[in-house]
């Protein structure tokens, strides 16, 4: 199945007092590759989310910022000193005798003196957090798969632009190429006959063997046979539900070796055209197959 790996999504959700919002981003990478700017108090969610995330993908560079926000009152915990308020309280009482400042001391005055209140963050309910964000990250990832694939519908369609213009080079080759083994003979003929005299006579038997062997040596049956498996294999690829990127690359560098060699076999100034205009093409899908899943 063609999917590109360049996609973007974001999805949020309300649960109870936790407010979550999840933004995705993915890009080309060889490899799962998976990022994650998370708040330092959910940092046990990190395996989690990356698990959801491999059920997903199996490829690519996936940058995900996760943002969760507690709006419970119990969200912050305070806490008091009791020791060092009493401590401090008796302090400032025998202070005040010793000068004689009149006045009572104020609850304000206490409070206010450093250490005495402690604000803390409340421990986080792990469980809960996640029973909350994995819908919302679920909904993301299936965002970012629906825009993958729509890219990845795009790709296809321009590959099988290109792939019928392969074959239609293709099967020029394979038909100049069966007027090989005459041309091969004619020529033959033609620089022996320049090379002898008239009064000379030419074994047509040799003729034959020499013109079988120069066939042989640039037939290229094979090499358009393979050809073609390529170009089909490609198509059932594209069509295959499993990810497809890794083995489209393999197949373009098949191609790639098949059309070289019938170039360099044939030497064909027709083939070698046609070879020229398949080079062109298959580079073209290759520059998008670096971008598939």
């Amino acid at each position: 199945m063609i999917k590109s790996m360049t996609a973007f999504a974001r999805a949020g959700r309300v649960e109870d007092t936790l407010e979550i919002l999840v933004e995705i981003r993915s890009y080309n990478s060889r490899y799962l590759d998976v990022s994650l700017r998370i708040p330092h108090d959910y940092l046990e969610l990190e395996d989690r989310i990356k698990k959801e995330i491999a059920r997903f993908t199996s490829r690519g560079r996936v940058e995900v910022t996760l943002t969760i926000q507690e709006g419970s009152e119990s969200a912050v915990a305070c806490r008091v000193d009791r020791g060092k308020a009493r401590s401090l309280h008796a302090a400032l009482v025998q202070l005040k005798e010793e000068l004689g400042i009149p006045g009572d001391i104020s609850l304000d005055l206490v409070a206010n003196t450093g250490g005495v209140l402690q604000f803390q963050a409340a421990e986080k309910d792990m469980e809960r957090a996640w029973q909350a964000l994995q819908p919302c990250l679920s909904e993301a990832l299936d965002n970012l798969e629906a825009m993958r694939a729509a890219e990845g519908h795009t790709l296809e369609r321009d590959f099988i632009l290109h792939l019928d213009r392969i074959e239609t080079h293709l099967a020029h080759v394979q038909e100049t190429a069966a007027t090989g083994p005459s041309e091969s003979r004619a020529r033959l003929e033609e620089r022996i006959s320049a090379l002898i005299s008239k009064e000379m006579a030419v074994d047509p038997a040799r003729i034959a063997q020499e013109a079988a062997f120069v066939a042989v040596k640039r037939d290229i049956t094979e090499e358009i046979t393979r050809a073609k498996s390529h170009l089909a294999r490609f198509r059932q690829v594209m069509d295959a539900p499993e990810p497809a990127g890794k083995k489209l690359n393999f197949l373009l560098q098949e191609l790639n070796r098949e059309f070289n060699t019938m170039s360099a076999k044939a030497e064909n100034a027709g083939i070698a055209h046609a070879v020229v205009e398949v080079k062109s093409e298959l580079e073209k899908i290759r520059e998008q197959v670096l971008n598939i899943e």
